[in-house]
């Protein structure tokens, strides 16, 4: 196995450093991971550039990293699912499992989840790692590994098309066209909705939107007038959307959710903005519009490695750069500037 074991390091606001770490040793639960793929979330950049996300500070040297998936090398002595050269994908958030939360299937909610690069967590952009085996995902040999990486956003957006309702028949508008509403726009199609919407400021987004399948898109401008905006977003469906899910977390895209979807319809808030906004609450309440919060996901993994699987959703396209894990900084460069039309930046952790 070698005692090669690079490790990225995030210390302090943009101090990533790149550094040798022991190979740990897995606990009874838990197996060893050779990792090969750890894509690169707009958390883990927010934490780089302003070194905390809400409550949660990087106080202490972190190791980022939470997109991945790897090869198990050794196992704890309990564990019976999985065997040494599986291929898994690998959940990063670990709850505990017996609180009310945990026993009623919301695990997402459980207050001592133990979850990849939330400080004060490690998180597994390195050689070798240990996670939870009942959190890993054994994948098909015909689901490579770096879509086994993508099936952590790709959670994301079923859980965010869960918490919205989207079925057959749906009219679904997604603000924002980053990797989170790419792949909710992926999964929003799998499901049948017949008529998707998309906005961004980014022309270029937009455009991979477009390859992605969504029926219309919305260049939005930062002067644009509300109202305008909301007439926009209804001529382009030719109706009103019934359900909406706001990928951006910017108020103003907040407040347009609101504002555009349909009258007892439902608005979801994936994207975290700022810890207070201003919103038209009277009127979606007097429209009863069902505003749903989403966090994470949970049972999402099982449902997205089926549809990438089963080749409803592919979600390759949204990998437009790949680097090595010694090219750790210039992969952070990549995804922080967007250059070169960056979506979804991956890091390769095993040697060659």
């Amino acid at each position: 196995m070698g005692k090669d074991n690079l490790t990225a390091v995030l210390y302090k606001i943009n101090d990533l450093r790149l550094e040798q770490t022991d190979i740990p040793e897995p606990k009874d639960d838990e197996v060893l991971l050779e990792m090969s793929c750890v894509g690169i979330c707009g958390s883990d950049v927010h934490y780089l550039v302003n070194g905390r996300i809400g409550d949660f500070v990087v106080n202490s040297p972190m190791i980022i990293g939470h997109e991945a998936a790897g090869i198990v090398s050794k196992l704890g002595k309990n564990v019976k699912n999985l065997k040494v050269g599986d291929r898994v994908a690998i959940e990063p958030g670990v709850p505990c499992r017996v609180c009310e939360f945990c026993r009623s299937g919301r695990y997402n909610l459980c207050p001592e989840v133990i979850f990849c690069a939330t400080p004060p967590v490690h998180g597994n952009l390195r050689r070798f790692y240990t996670h939870a085996a009942d959190y890993c995902f054994k994948l098909p040999d015909h689901v490579s590994l770096e879509e086994g990486a993508l099936l952590e956003p790709l959670s994301v957006g079923v859980h965010a098309c869960q918490r919205a309702g989207i079925t057959l028949g749906s009219k679904v508008l997604i603000l924002g066209a980053g990797p989170i509403g790419l792949v909710t726009l992926l999964v929003a199609k799998s499901l049948g909705a017949t008529k998707t919407v998309i906005t961004d400021l980014v022309q270029t987004r937009l455009d991979v939107a477009k390859d992605f399948g969504a029926d219309a898109t919305l260049l939005v401008q930062r002067s644009d007038d509300e109202a305008t905006l909301v007439k926009k977003v209804h001529d382009l469906f030719g109706c009103e959307p019934d359900k909406t899910v706001d990928a951006s977390g910017a108020e103003s895209s907040t407040r347009l959710a609101l504002l555009a979807t349909k009258s007892g319809g439902v608005a979801v808030l994936v994207g975290m903005g700022p810890p207070e906004v201003k919103l038209p609450l009277v009127q979606a309440l007097a429209r009863e519009i069902d505003i749903r919060g989403v966090f994470r996901y949970v049972n999402c993994y099982p449902t997205a490695l089926d549809l990438v699987a089963s080749g409803k959703v592919n979600v390759k396209p949204l990998i437009t750069h790949n680097y090595d894990i010694e090219q750790t900084h210039e992969a952070f460069e990549t995804a922080k500037t967007g250059r070169g039309g960056a979506i979804k930046v991956m890091i390769h952790c095993k040697r060659s």
